[in-house]
């Protein structure tokens, strides 16, 4: 039996660490020091998301073909530039984007998709006929506007052709005048209460949107990203948010933020790595305190935290030698070897002690130490081991290689528990220590489990079969939006622009090999309920262009040529006076009734006027207030002229005509095409999220997007955890029933872990935390607890002496409850964690352990009426 050989093996190592404690100690400080020198010069972290699963999941493949097909879109930034003006944000975002641009070191390319000169030219193609109709209208009513305002290009000059339009002097200006007043009289109050402001020439002449935010541009910038740091994309970052606090004083309306895959990944990186900080601390106090109370000795919890740090140390060298790397996942394997390594010199401690105060000598109380919880802790390893291992074949490679080492790492801490710290304790032996005849609680409390047997067997079944009825009700949140810090920007940017049909980041990608079978998966997406849009590159060719251009030329016969005159800066003019005459006006039209403009409007503008040239004239430097009204007026009104003469010299054209920086977006060198398909719902919405994914899988096969890796990522991890935890759970059985050779003690230690199992889950479902990628980590933890915890409590069982002897007064009670409490203690702190992920991974910690311990201090004494074997 695998059991005998290790009796043998552990009864060899004691001996050593008795006779030789100098040697081992010298060995595990070389072993340490070795482990660390290695861990430093060669253990990476590897921060690519992408790495987390299996590259051969067909999701993964399609996501590999099109970042190498697209690779300018493949781990970008979304840079959104939003203002209240339509040219005010396309003039910042063409000012970012060149900048960006100029940034070789930190970007491997930035463009934007729909800003280039090319659809500056011919972007008025691109309306559809109705929309280019009702646009034409507008600017033939505004065209007398425009003349009079390109002659007299001056504040003087705009204020005049009101005034002339007042009087009814102007017949040909049909433009609506109350949009126009409503603007000035906005631009002099913002002015007044020192805001910054500036008129929308855009809105004044088309008043319409067609159907796209004008307020919102993008810019698409794909960063150098090192992920070999823990912040691949720290230095791009960097730039942008000083950036963004540099436009933020030039142009105070403008507001730039960044989301997308790589800024939400480099926020929760941040976010975990702040809270990481304080909660460490925390714990770090709070399972020192435990072991404190557990010990009540500063010998006993010294020597047990040099043990832990050995065994990290050795650890951490086994995965620098084995794999190389840490990921994002197999990270954690520090803090679940804290939490489980320390259960190995709790037990170990606690019964340490126990034989001392016994009044057994040091040295023999070590032996017996040695011979009586060797073979339940091995046992404990190796079914806790399973556990992990079980993760190595799944295609969650984030897990695989975290079993790997938190696997290995198990049989460390179990080696330095029988080695190192035996002989630290012959170093530093207890003092006698007089019996401890006091108990915390009541005998009544102590003997509750064994009294009130029946009630809680049926107790436990009762809520066993309610739980049971729970499970229906779990889900896993795929979302990793909704694991992160919901405060932070590129969350908030993220959500922002998922309600949006045109812009949103889970538009997804087909790809194909031709150019028909391209224009024909569209027609196929463009049907479904789910689907907004669907484009390719023949979408980027309008229709009906010569009807199109028969409308522009007739623009080009009646507006006027001196839309060149905008090219120059305006001229200066007595703007106090321009507004005295334009006040004049407003009074004459206010005193006689007209259909021109609304009374009410004329009463205001003309109040207002008055009140800021007043104010104006009190104030240090009336000439700079004045002009700041000016530049309100006129500041963005040469940018709205000059793109309409732009647009008026569209011409036909044909998708040979495209420039190449727009068809590279559409097809790749090596000839694929591509599908872009836009969601219709707000896929903030896990239900809208899935259906799209679905249905774009339902369609055809080779498509990817944001939404599709993170709903399949979801069912990958899923399947892998029942995979894994299925397979963890059948070998620890078996393997139980092998070295027992007994189902009732089996069955024993196993039902308190399925109990808890069992209500863990249900009070996840009452609590509203979904399992996620975050929080199912913790799961192997749990089992490695939960199965050590039977296995302590059982074997104690069957050695206990007396039979009258209460169990939960035994330091096996007490190292099961004391393991617990750090491992509590070290994850509690996390529940309150500002990420989201991180938070309900200490949720979910706090619930599993706290009902583990209650099942195996509950339950099993309650189960456990006749005596066992093991």
């Amino acid at each position: 039996m695998l059991l005998n050989l290790t009796d043998r093996l552990f009864t060899c190592l004691s001996r050593l660490a008795l006779r030789f404690p100098w040697l081992i100690l010298l060995l595990f400080i070389v072993l340490s020091g070795i482990s660390l020198n290695y861990t430093v010069g060669h253990l990476g972290i590897n921060t690519n998301t992408a790495e987390m699963l299996s590259q051969d999941l067909p999701f993964q493949k399609v996501r590999r073909k099109l970042d190498q097909a697209f690779p300018q879109d493949a781990s970008a930034i979304i840079v959104a530039v939003e203002s209240s003006t339509p040219e005010q944000t396309a003039m910042v975002a063409a000012l970012v984007n060149q900048r960006l641009q100029t940034q070789s070191d930190l970007f491997e390319s930035s463009y934007m998709p729909e800003e280039n000169p090319f659809f500056r030219q011919q972007g008025f193609l691109y309306l559809n006929l109705t929309d280019l109709d009702t646009l034409s209208n507008k600017l033939i009513d505004a065209q007398p506007f425009i003349g009079y305002l390109s002659n007299h290009y001056h504040f003087a000059g705009l204020m005049d052709i009101i005034s002339l339009a007042l009087q009814g002097q102007e017949q040909e200006l049909s433009m609506p005048l109350d949009p126009l007043l409503s603007a000035i009289d906005e631009s002099i109050l913002a002015v007044s209460a020192g805001q910054p402001h500036y008129v929308s020439w855009q809105k004044l002449l088309t008043a319409a949107n067609f159907d796209r935010d004008q307020t919102r541009r993008l810019i698409i910038a794909k960063p150098h990203l090192n992920f070999e740091q823990l912040m691949p994309a720290e230095p791009a970052m960097t730039y942008l948010r000083g950036l963004a606090k540099e436009l933020a004083t030039l142009y105070p309306d403008i507001n730039l933020s960044f989301t997308g895959e790589v800024p939400l990944e480099h926020e929760e990186l941040e976010t975990v790595s702040r809270g990481m900080v304080i909660s460490s601390l925390a714990s770090l106090l709070l399972v020192l305190g435990s072991l404190w109370i557990g010990f009540r000795s500063l010998r006993l919890l010294f020597v047990t935290f040099i043990a832990l740090i050995v065994g990290l140390v050795v650890t951490t060298g086994f995965a620098a030698v084995t794999i190389g790397h840490l990921n994002l996942i197999s990270v954690a394997f520090a803090v679940l070897y804290i939490g489980l390594g320390v259960d190995y010199a709790t037990h170990f401690c606690l019964r340490y002690q126990e034989y001392r105060q016994q009044g057994i000598l040091s040295e023999q109380a070590i032996s017996s130490t040695l011979a009586t919880i060797s073979r339940p802790m091995f046992l404990c390893a190796f079914t806790t081991a399973i556990g992990f291992f079980a993760f190595i074949p799944t295609d969650f490679k984030g897990v695989s290689e975290l079993g790997i080492i938190a696997g290995v790492g198990i049989f460390i801490g179990l080696m330095v528990s029988l080695t190192l710290l035996p002989a630290l304790l012959k170093l530093l032996p207890l003092t006698t220590l007089p019996a401890n005849d006091k108990s915390l609680l009541p005998e009544s409390a102590y003997a509750f489990p064994f009294r009130h047997a029946k009630a809680i067997r049926i107790s436990a079944l009762l809520l066993a079969i309610g739980a049971s009825f729970m499970l229906t009700r779990l889900t896993f949140d795929s979302n990793p939006i909704n694991l992160r810090d919901q405060h932070t920007q590129s969350v908030i940017a993220f959500k922002k622009l998922l309600s949006s049909k045109t812009d949103s980041p889970f538009a997804t990608s087909a790809l194909t090999d031709s150019l028909s079978h391209a224009d024909q998966l569209a027609a196929q997406f463009a049907k479904l309920p789910s689907v907004h849009e669907a484009i390719t590159l023949n979408s980027l060719v309008p229709e009906q262009q010569d009807e199109k251009l028969a409308i522009i030329d007739n623009l080009n016969l009646i507006m006027p040529t001196q839309l060149n005159r905008f090219e120059q800066p305006h001229e200066q003019s007595d703007v106090r006076a321009a507004l005295l005459k334009l006040a004049e006006t407003l009074q004459k039209t206010t005193d006689q009734p007209t259909t021109l403009v609304a009374h009410d409007l004329l009463t205001k503008l003309h109040k207002d006027i008055l009140n800021f040239i007043q104010q104006a004239d009190q104030s240090q430097n009336p000439a700079d207030t004045y002009a700041k009204l000016e530049n309100s007026l006129f500041a963005l009104m040469p940018y709205t002229m000059l793109q309409l003469r732009d647009g008026l010299t569209a011409t036909a054209f044909d998708i040979d005509d495209l420039p190449r920086e727009i068809r590279r977006q559409w097809v790749s060198d090596s000839g694929l095409y591509r599908v872009l398909v836009l969601p219709e719902q707000n896929l903030n919405n896990p239900e809208y999220l899935k259906t799209f994914v679905n249905d774009m899988l339902a369609t055809y096969p080779e498509v990817f997007g944001l939404p599709i890796g993170d709903v399949k990522s979801g069912e990958a991890v899923v399947a892998a955890f029942i995979e894994a935890f299925s397979a963890a759970l059948l070998m620890i059985i078996l393997l139980l029933l092998v070295q027992t050779r007994s189902l009732k003690t089996t069955w024993l230690i196993i039902t308190p872990l399925l109990l808890a199992a069992l209500l863990t889950a249900a009070t996840n479902v009452l609590l509203n935390n979904p399992f996620n990628f975050a929080n199912i980590i913790v799961l192997p933890l749990l089992l490695g607890i939960g199965v050590d915890s039977g296995i302590h409590i059982v074997h104690r069982l069957q050695h206990m002496k007396d039979e009258e002897h209460n169990l939960l007064q035994t330091s096996a009670a007490r190292g099961v409850f004391y393991s617990a409490l750090t491992t509590l203690c070290s994850f509690s702190s996390l529940a309150f964690n500002t990420h989201a992920g991180t938070a309900s991974m200490g949720l979910l910690l706090s619930i599993g352990i706290s009902l583990m311990l209650i099942c195996c201090l509950l339950v099993l004494p309650a189960l456990s009426y006749k005596k066992i074997k093991l």
